[in-house]
Formats: C-alpha cells, structure tokens, sequence
C-alpha cells in the first residue's frame, strides 16, 4: 500500500485540513460565478449547479427543481435586474461553510450588491443564502438553495402620511 499515504483520508470525518480546503474552495467558486465585473456572468451562475439530474432552488417566493427551470430563473434575474445594475458589485460579508462529509458542505451566507441605479441613484439588493453542495465527477455543485432578500424599504419623505410616528 504504497499510495495509501498520499490519498486522501475517505473514511470517517474529514480532517480539520481537509475542511479547510474544502471552505476555501467552495468560497472561490462562489466569488468567482458572482464576480459581475467579469463577462457571462448567467453562464458563471448555471456553472454552480450540475448539468444532469434535480435541482431545488427557493428564491423570490418560487421553487424550481430542475436545472431548466432554473437557467430560466437566472436568466429572468439577469436581463430584468443584473443587466440594469450600473456598477455592481457582489459582497459576500458572512459565510459560513459546514463541512458535511468529504463530498457534502452546507454554505450559509449573507452578501450585498450595491450599485447605482439606470437613473444614477445609490442603491443596494442584499439577502441571505444557504446552499447544499456535493462534489460529483470531482466538481463541487449546488443541489439545494435558498435565497431571501432583505425586505426593501419603501422611501418615505418628511411629513409623508405614511412616515412612522411611534403611535
């Protein structure tokens, strides 16, 4: 068993090295398929889910299940608020990543996109997310998620009848 010594360990929980790695990588992906100063960006979103079989995707109050379905959902995000984004830029501020087993991590996270507006007005989308990865053929893909915005809060001028008065 020459070999035995340099493959990985495949039994049993994964080393604290291995989990490491295993975070690193998988925040790499994630900055790299959400980096909007870069060309194809709908092509670098799919490129985080498997090419064959179920996917669950929960966002903007719908669920797909299907990588179809869900290239239909990124494009929609794309061409009606992505592509209207001046200036955009994706922060991941905290991620937490769970190391399941050697092929499975949970990927919890909270990121923000501020930009300026077609209009030229400051504004920022921003929200949660968890994400089920599991590396299938040695690549790390989604098979699970759910994205929640945080809630938009409507502009409301001094004096406005709907300002909040504490009452």
């Amino acid at each position: 068993m020459v070999g035995a010594c340099t493959a990985p360990n495949r039994s049993g929980a994964p080393s604290d090295t291995e989990r490491a790695a295993i975070g690193d990588t998988l925040k790499r992906l994630m900055a790299d398929a959400y980096d909007f100063t870069q060309p194809s960006v709908r092509e670098r979103l799919l490129s985080l889910y498997p090419d064959t079989g179920r996917v669950v995707s929960a966002a903007a109050g719908r669920v797909t299940t299907s990588r179809t379905d869900l290239d239909s959902a990124i494009g929609t995000f794309w061409e009606y608020v992505g592509q209207n984004m001046v200036g955009p830029t994706w922060v991941w501020e905290k991620v937490e990543v769970d190391v399941l087993s050697h092929d499975a991590a949970v990927v919890t996270a909270t990121y923000s996109i501020p930009h300026h507006t077609p209009a030229g007005r400051p504004h920022t989308i921003a929200g949660a997310w968890t994400a089920v990865f599991v590396r299938r053929d040695g690549r790390w893909v989604i098979i699970q998620e759910h994205l929640s915005d945080v809630p938009v809060e409507p502009d409301v001028a001094p004096g406005d009848s709907t300002e909040h008065t504490g009452h």
